[in-house]
């Protein structure tokens, strides 16, 4: 090798390091049994969004930015064999196919499906379970009360119910579901536009960690409970980010309330970066600089601690 050659190749090495993003982590070792993995993190309409002529979207269309899939994690149990889901969404082909091809292959597509609520990017993926696609046999769908009338009283959802192509299992406010000795999921009531059901966020529970799924709410001071003081409970919680600030869309945004990145980050000031990190945002509308793969705003906020949901990044239980 001629001399100068090291010299440049210590060159390349450093700039790769300089250049190399901090990315979400891959938190399960590859012999753990249970985990929670992301498998969408865009807003109900998903990345990028139709008709969209905004520079944000022009970045996926100029092969700048890729695909993001709609919000939604998946809870992985290896040790029982089981796979669940946590909203079907519009995207759920997709999000089924990566569980079974990435973590684990059974003899179903899902154990259950566990929904939020009642708006489009949260549960009409449900419709690929029914007679035209999958044809589905009494796959379980967990669902608050609202929520359970609304699909057995409206086609095409009623449908599903009559040809027993999913199986509804009723969820009561704050009263556990409890799937195995070491895994379990509690729903509990979050104030949201609910035209149609009842809102919900999740509190899963495994062996060793637990996480909050809470990725829509009007306004955290709506909320009965104290949104910092639940963090501190849990080791992960993934939380609404729609929108990064006020004025981000192009009509009033009290027609679509979310707690604002900035507010929520606001909230956690004066909090430990140990809780900060417990914090990971998710559910990004299309306008959302957050949803970028980088952003000088998003640098400084993970600076701060706090993390951003990023598809393909586990977290263990």
């Amino acid at each position: 090798m001629k001399p100068f050659q090291i010299p440049f190749l210590i060159l390349i090495f450093a700039t790769f390091l300089f250049n190399c993003k901090s990315e979400p982590k891959n938190l399960v070792p590859d012999n753990q049994g249970q985990y929670i993995t992301v498998l969408g993190v865009a807003q109900d309409a998903g990345y990028p969004q139709i008709d969209c002529n905004k520079e944000c979207c022009k970045r996926f269309h100029e092969g700048k930015e890729l695909k993001k899939l709609v919000s939604c994690l998946g809870l992985v149990d290896k040790i029982v064999g089981k796979k669940y889901i946590f909203d079907a969404t519009p995207d759920i082909t997709a999000q089924t196919e990566i569980l079974k091809s990435k973590h684990l292959v059974s003899d179903k597509i899902i154990d259950g499906v566990f929904l939020t609520h009642a708006h489009i990017g949260h549960y009409t993926g449900l419709m690929q379970f029914g007679r035209e696609a999958l044809g589905g046999n009494n796959i379980p769908v967990y669902v608050m009360p609202k929520m359970k009338s609304f699909l057995e009283q409206n086609g095409p959802w009623s449908q599903l119910v009559s040809l027993n192509n999913i199986e509804l299992r009723a969820l009561q406010n704050d009263s556990t579901i409890v799937l195995n000795n070491h895994l379990k999921v509690t729903p509990f009531l979050v104030p949201h536009r609910d035209e149609y059901s009842e809102t919900v966020g999740y509190k899963i529970e495994g062996k060793n960690k637990s996480a909050l799924f809470i990725p829509d709410i009007n306004k955290w001071k709506l909320w009965k409970k104290n949104i910092v003081d639940e963090v501190k409970k849990v080791d992960y919680a993934f939380i609404d980010a729609t929108f990064f600030k006020e004025g981000e869309i192009n009509r009033p945004m009290s027609e679509v309330p979310h707690p604002f990145i900035e507010e929520t980050i606001k909230l956690f000031e004066n909090e430990s970066k140990e809780t900060k990190a417990k914090v990971v945002f998710i559910h990004f509308n299309h306008t959302n600089p957050a949803l970028l793969q980088t952003h000088a705003l998003k640098d400084s906020i993970q600076n701060l601690g706090f993390k951003f949901a990023k598809e393909g990044t586990n977290f263990q239980l």
